[in-house]
């Protein structure tokens, strides 16, 4: 296990630091109803990460299982380093165009239900994510564990990518309103250098795997 924490924890941090969806995250803190909401956005993130990185342990499992050449895993891992590190130059190159999408702008009139649809939108259906949960679901998958260890893979997988997501929620519960204050310092300082902190991230984690696959071929 401790041989796949190691290929799970780089991409799990990935989606973990990007502030894309911590600001909404935090903004939804605002609404009426600030903890049902934001819990229902977290629900929806999470499942949503949980999902993709299921379906491609799954996949990586069953080419792990049918495929004689063990050198898939190392040509895989340099496709997706390649492709995070062409999508951090383009995010680091035109990081200043542009203003907050519209439904981030709208964010604060949401409610649990449609925060749900949010976070399960921006999560299964996020390319960056995707390319993230899919490195950390080829590393899952290769390594042939058992279900319950797969499984478990998974939701560790999950627990790390989700944790930033969650943690607003966590200090409004313990600290009330009076959080809401540097929370919002926070939403700023993280909606004017996302584009910045994210380039950086998914270039650093695409030449990891870059690195990774060309030492096992």
């Amino acid at each position: 296990m401790g041989s796949v924490l190691g290929e799970l924890v780089p991409p799990a941090l990935g989606i973990a630091v990007s502030p894309f969806p911590v600001v909404p995250a935090i903004l939804l803190l605002f609404t009426v109803r600030p903890r049902a909401t934001s819990g229902a956005f977290l629900a929806g993130w999470t499942s949503g990460i949980a999902l993709a990185a299921g379906v491609f342990t799954t996949l990586a499992t069953v080419v792990e299982l049918n495929e004689e050449t063990p050198t898939w895993v190392s040509w895989v891992k340099i496709v997706l380093g390649a492709a995070l590190v062409a999508a951090g130059a383009r995010q680091w190159f035109t990081r200043h165009r542009g203003t907050a999408p519209r439904w981030m702008r709208s964010v604060q009139q949401s409610t649990p239900a449609s925060a749900l649809r949010l976070g399960l939108l921006l999560s299964a259906a996020n390319p960056k994510v995707l390319l993230l949960a899919l490195a950390g679901g080829v590393g899952i998958g290769a390594a042939e564990l058992p279900l319950p260890g797969a499984v478990g893979a998974v939701l560790v997988f999950t627990a790390i990518a989700a944790c930033t997501v969650a943690l607003p929620l966590v200090l409004h519960a313990a600290l009330g309103d009076r959080i809401l204050v540097p929370l919002r310092r926070a939403k700023d300082w993280l909606e004017t250098h996302n584009a910045a902190v994210m380039a950086v991230v998914i270039t650093v984690i695409g030449v990891l795997l870059l690195g990774e696959g060309a030492g096992g071929l």
